[in-house]
């Protein structure tokens, strides 16, 4: 599963385990976890000679591959490696041009400019075009002027903010000066390089006001902090200039036409994070089942009269707890393994409808497998009863380092908004005679069925082997996100002549989210069943096979009321997948 990156996280995890001086002790203070993180990831670079920026993007895959090996050496350390090389250096390199890759890449590369990702303020998150801070061009310096206006617009939560960075990248609004009545235009959010302390010393530089933001629920090992700009000069130089750039004499240019277009095109660049997060939050919930299946296989309570206690494995209660989390650990590794490839190609040939693709994909699948892993990580934990308590074992860790990634590039609950509202457009285009993108295609086929054909007589076949036919199992997931959507719709149309736009989305909310939840989870069984088909040896297709049949038992089980309400599932087919879910 590891493929051909195996080599260097098992480099990674040696290194590691042969530096007892490296490793996290349990019970380490907030100011020792932070200097130990810095001196890990230096140790990295500098000893073990692993260079992650040169992969972010020439190689996503292989950059994915050495963050999951660091995330399990120490979390926090996998997220200071991340603020580092994929957001700070990720950002010069995406939305930089030439002259920025020739200043900074050497000194990203080797920590000599540790930096920081500054977009988020106090009083914005999500709403990233809502930002306050500003950059002001003057035209008789040919400088920039980075400004903090009020307390909501100071930058918060900044990963080495707070400690270490030396650089970060401010997100602001442009403001030129014109020469009509309004005496200032504003060209929109971004990106600009703001050194904030001295390169030998930890001072800060003038203008610049730096906070801590002190203990967390997790992560303690990175330093968070908070920044304030008071009238910060920067050369117009250190503008990241890859959309939009100013002249000298103050006139502003772009490719894009549009603020809303440059701000779509800025932010497609930045989903690399959203990937790391999807595919990292897989390799938590790995960790987690591994230690919770084997403690409950070795654990022994209970069991028939005068005979040996059994194993807690045994019992059907422990089976229903940890083996449907098994079977979605495959299946998000597949899901996410997918993801990374789709992003590596987008790198490389900078396709709109590529970048509008993985822009969807992303924003569902880190949105689902951090939410469901954030539930699993406390199940677990109750699976293993009081051992798995002590703080040795990891749970604790594992479950609060974790919560944060639920808000981490993008909201969850904002981001599924986000493939609603994508899988509606795709509706409106297949009525009109659009062309579905790669995600979406499906529906084409999918809504003529269920438009067609509401409740398909071939649903209600009863043998096993019609339960256990990808098929079929596709079929019934498809079937539901196409209900969903088609009703969603309706709905939408309905309401929006009282309420208004966002009145009825407000409304219909709830029945959205679901909506592509039900999508991702198509998704997502699209890619397992596509790896059991892919998969070369015989012996492990056939355990696969298994594992992704109890992922779509298990879903399917689990909203069984949806497909009786409509008569998608005769009932004594209800009888037969349940009794085909306990045997899988």
């Amino acid at each position: 599963m590891r493929g051909k990156n195996r080599d260097i996280q098992e480099k990674i995890i040696e290194f590691f385990e042969s530096r007892p001086d490296l490793q996290t002790p349990v019970g380490v203070s907030m100011n020792e976890h932070r200097e130990l993180c810095m001196r890990q990831l230096v140790a990295l670079v500098r000893e073990a000679k692993i260079k992650p920026f040169r992969y972010v993007v020439d190689d996503p895959a292989k950059y994915f591959a050495i963050t999951e090996a660091i995330g399990s050496i120490d979390v926090s350390l996998g997220i200071k490696l991340g603020v580092q090389f994929s957001l700070w250096g990720g950002s010069v390199l995406n939305l930089g041009t030439e002259k920025h890759r020739d200043k900074y890449f050497d000194g990203i590369d080797n920590l000599d400019y540790p930096g920081c990702f500054a977009m988020t303020e106090l009083h914005h998150g999500s709403n990233v075009q809502g930002l306050q801070t500003t950059a002001t061009f003057d035209p008789v310096t040919d400088e920039f002027i980075i400004n903090t206006p009020n307390d909501g617009a100071i930058k918060w939560w900044i990963g080495n903010a707070a400690v270490h960075g030396k650089f970060a990248t401010v997100f602001a609004k442009l403001i030129l000066p014109t020469h009509d009545s309004r005496k200032v235009s504003d060209m929109g959010v971004h990106a600009f390089i703001v050194p904030i302390r001295d390169l030998n010393t930890p001072q800060t530089l003038p203008g610049i006001e730096i906070h801590d933001c002190g203990h967390k629920v997790g992560l303690n090992g990175v330093d968070n902090g908070a920044l304030r700009f008071r009238s910060v000069r920067i050369p117009r130089d250190n503008l990241l200039n890859r959309f939009g750039d100013v002249s000298q004499d103050g006139k502003y240019t772009s490719s894009l036409p549009t603020i809303n277009k440059r701000f779509a095109a800025m932010l497609g660049e930045l989903v690399g994070g959203r990937v790391g997060l999807a595919y990292a939050s897989v390799g938590f919930l790995k960790i987690s089942v591994t230690i919770a299946v084997r403690y409950s296989l070795l654990r022994q309570q209970f069991g028939p009269p005068e005979q040996p206690e059994v194993s807690i494995l045994d019992f059907q209660s422990q089976q229903h707890k940890l083996m449907p989390m098994l079977a979605s650990s495959y299946a998000f590794h597949f899901a996410t393994q997918y993801l990374v490839q789709k992003y590596s190609e987008m790198k490389k040939m900078h396709d709109e409808q590529l970048v509008a693709d993985v822009h969807a994909l992303s924003a569902g699948l880190k949105a689902y497998v951090t939410s469901y892993t954030a539930k699993s990580l406390s199940t677990c934990r109750e699976a293993c009863g009081g051992h798995g308590y002590a703080a040795v074992n990891r749970f604790g860790s594992l479950r609060n380092d974790h919560d944060i990634f639920q808000t981490f590039e993008g909201d969850n609950t904002v981001l599924m908004q986000q493939v609603a509202a994508d899988l509606l457009k795709q509706y409106k285009d297949k009525f009109q005679g659009g062309t579905l993108s790669v995600t979406w295609n499906y529906l084409r086929e999918s809504m003529n069925t269920y438009l067609s054909q509401p409740n398909p007589i071939i649903a209600r076949w009863e043998s096993a082997d019609h339960l256990r036919d990808p098929k079929f199992q596709l079929d019934a997931f498809r079937y539901r996100t196409s209900r969903l959507l088609q009703s969603v719709a309706a709905r939408l149309r309905k309401h929006s002549k009282t309420l208004g736009t966002f009145g009825a989305w407000n409304r219909c909310l709830n029945h959205l989210l679901l909506l592509a939840e039900s999508h991702t989870e198509s998704v997502i069984l699209a890619k397992f069943i596509e790896a059991v088909h892919n998969c070369p040896d015989a012996s492990s297709r056939a355990a696969l096979k298994l594992v992704c049949d109890l992922y779509a038992l298990d879903h399917i089980w689990n909203d069984i009321g949806t497909y009786r309400n409509v008569d998608y599932v005769a009932p004594n087919k209800a009888k037969v997948w349940s009794s085909n879910q306990k045997e899988v």
